[in-house]
């Protein structure tokens, strides 16, 4: 894997999903992803806390408790998508009911859902291999689909909206828990710790440097709020809103598709 940093985005550049170092096409890039997170899946969880100083904790917490009334409900059914290791879809189980639908986990990387599944050995929770852009579910299946930091790896960011909107039921929500790059000097502090200190970090205690080489090249070529929300109003949904999390490092984007 090149340990070359990810090509970054300029204004003029039409950004349509991730595209690690090395990559020239959607199916590159997928590829390239699923084998990083293949490879960085034994240490993936340590990191994340480490890197975030355990805000990651605070901010699936506050994500899942956005959709409190669906997540309430026994009969809604919910998917987490890009699961990984599941601590988004372990924030979710937390507030279904014990005997509700269970919670369905959708990830590409085998050994992600490995993890996934011995840490939810007991909880009501279905995981499931699949490509985000092509799931394998019908129309109107689900009631609540969220992701949390894995909606940026997708290689095709619209196809991803729309392909949520095809199996989500009408009146149902998404939430997109994503990284964002702030602006002024909290993002000049921002850009130095997750260009310069987290790849250094993640390296060593990783193995991998070109995989956390890419994590702050994927934020920084992530859609910013307003392009993320027009994205999210051309694949047809509604009552759309991002709200920011610590300063603005992270943030949660809420839609609905509509009921006709």
């Amino acid at each position: 894997m090149s340990t070359a940093p990810e090509t970054i985005a300029t204004p003029h550049t039409l950004v349509t999903g991730a595209r690690p170092a090395g990559t020239a096409d959607e199916l590159s890039a997928s590829v390239n992803v699923q084998r990083m997170f293949d490879t960085i899946a034994p240490s993936y969880d340590r990191l994340n806390h480490i890197l975030s100083v355990g805000l990651d904790r605070t901010w699936w917490l506050r994500a899942s408790r956005a959709f409190l009334p669906v997540l309430r409900d026994p009969a809604s059914r919910v998917l987490d998508l890009c699961c990984g290791t599941g601590d988004m879809t372990g924030a979710l189980i937390k507030l279904r009911p014990c005997k509700g639908a269970p919670v369905t986990g959708v990830d590409f990387s085998a050994q992600m859902l490995d993890r996934a599944r011995a840490k939810h050995a007991k909880a009501n929770a279905v995981f499931v291999e699949a490509d985000a852009l092509h799931l394998p579910y019908p129309d109107n299946s689900f009631d609540l689909i969220t992701s949390a930091f894995g909606f940026r790896n997708l290689a095709n960011y619209a196809e991803g909206l729309a392909e949520l909107h095809r199996v989500l039921r009408p009146g149902g929500q998404i939430g997109i828990l994503e990284c964002n790059q702030p602006d002024g000097t909290i993002g000049s502090a921002y850009s130095l710790y997750f260009k310069k200190i987290l790849p250094f970090i993640g390296g060593i205690l990783s193995g991998d440097k070109a995989a956390y080489a890419y994590l702050p090249a994927s934020v920084e070529r992530f859609p910013r709020a307003p392009r993320m929300l027009q994205l999210i109003g051309e694949a047809g949904y509604i009552k759309s809103s991002w709200t920011p999390y610590t300063f603005g490092t992270a943030g949660l984007y809420r839609a609905t598709k509509p009921c006709h």
